[in-house]
């Protein structure tokens, strides 16, 4: 009876120190690389905060004066749940790059009100904003030729 005690203790004490370390580990993230401005975040976003396919966040009040001005914006409309989005964005991302095309990410996990706000139906959506208004946009995760083809006749014209 004193084994069986004794193991129980160790696997407690492993389990313990496995949540000990976790928490750790997403107090450092949280407080170093996050474009976020709180650390209250879900553990999705947690774990993409050090993904180089998510380092171009945008807050909502960012969106909103960028949209507002007037200035031509691409905004990428994502969940960090989402595996449509998940495949979509390591393609979207080089895409962009390649073709010089600047892309806002808008984390819909952490600021929900912009799916009412944007109209996002679903993730992940692409909108592109010029003069103040939506001009168009992609939804859903689309073929690499549809990326291409928005960027060239919405984003590039």
């Amino acid at each position: 009876m004193k084994k069986l005690l004794i193991i129980g203790g160790v696997i407690i004490a492993i389990f313990a120190l496995i949540i000990v370390l976790n928490n750790q580990s997403n107090k450092m993230k949280v407080s170093g690389n996050n474009p976020y401005g709180t650390t209250d975040l879900t553990q999705p976003t947690i774990d993409q905060l050090d993904d180089p396919n998510y380092q171009n966040i945008i807050l909502p009040d960012e969106l909103e004066e960028k949209i507002a001005s007037g200035e031509p914006v691409t905004a990428y409309f994502f969940s960090p749940t989402c595996p449509h989005c998940k495949e979509m964005t390591p393609r979207l991302m080089p895409i962009a790059d390649d073709m010089g095309v600047d892309i806002v990410q808008y984390n819909l996990d952490e600021f929900q009100q912009g799916w009412q706000q944007y109209g996002i139906q679903s993730t992940p959506t692409m909108i592109h904003f010029e003069g103040g208004k939506e001009v168009n946009r992609t939804v859903g995760a689309v073929p690499d030729e549809n990326i291409k083809l928005f960027f060239d006749e919405v984003v590039l014209k």
